[in-house]
């Protein structure tokens, strides 16, 4: 298992929360990358703020009936032991044995203690249990659903901090997740900065073209804005 991962500084955290998954996609596609959105993963609180931190990655794999039981829950690799092992900041990312969703993978009383422990979000690609708990922890989770049984009916927690796959995308410790009610997305430390650079000016001229859409303007030449656009935009917003 790796070091925890060194969270988000506050100015970095504060441009992603303003940058959604949508525009996120978009600006990774012309990197050339386009399996970074996390399938399946659906926001449990929908209409909630952004949320924008470092991968935690939990893996699971497939149950074993001699292994796969309540007494693997208090092995020194277990997801108790993960949660404690969770820095203040950072996005917990649980590979559910591939997408396994007929057994929770954590329920309300780990979440509480996510929460406790100030984790900014739980991203997996299989579902979660005692649902009404769950929410009550404030914790933010993105999954497939929810399911009554415990993780030990379907699956076996092996490690945390290495990498996974979630939702067919490949997460590594450290990489940058953002979440939102579009769902979840990670961006590779090394296209971080220009992210960051490019992002937020990407939304303020979306914002502009939504605006000229509710004036009336034609969609050509208006999205994706031509050149001729692009310098009315610049005219009027100074951007």
């Amino acid at each position: 298992m790796s070091d925890s991962p060194t969270p988000l500084d506050p100015a970095t955290r504060a441009t992603l929360e303003g940058i959604s998954t949508a525009t996120i996609t978009t600006l990774l596609l012309k990197k050339g990358l386009r399996q970074v959105w996390i399938r399946g993963s659906r926001p449990l609180h929908g209409g909630s703020p952004r949320v924008a931190g470092r991968a935690f990655t939990l893996r699971f794999i497939p149950a074993r009936e001699d292994l796969a039981s309540p007494a693997a829950w208090a092995s020194p690799r277990s997801t108790r032991a993960a949660v404690e092992a969770m820095p203040e900041g950072c996005i917990a990312v649980a590979d559910a044995a591939g997408g396994v969703t007929d057994a929770g993978i954590f329920g309300d009383i780990l979440c509480a203690r996510m929460a406790q422990r100030r984790v900014a979000g739980l991203i997996t690609d299989g579902v979660i249990r005692d649902i009404n708990g769950v929410r009550d922890t404030g914790l933010r989770v993105w999954c497939q659903g929810t399911a009554a049984p415990s993780s030990a009916t379907g699956m076996i927690f092996v490690n945390w901090q290495e990498p996974v796959g979630c939702g067919g995308v490949a997460i590594y410790p450290g990489d940058v997740i953002v979440a939102d009610d579009d769902g979840a997305v990670v961006i590779p430390e090394a296209l971080l900065p220009e992210v960051l650079a490019a992002g937020p000016g990407q939304e303020k001229l979306e914002a502009w073209i939504m605006e000229q859409v509710r004036l009336g303007h034609p969609l050509p030449g208006l999205y994706p804005a031509n050149e001729a656009t692009l310098a009315r935009f610049r005219a009027e917003t100074g951007g």
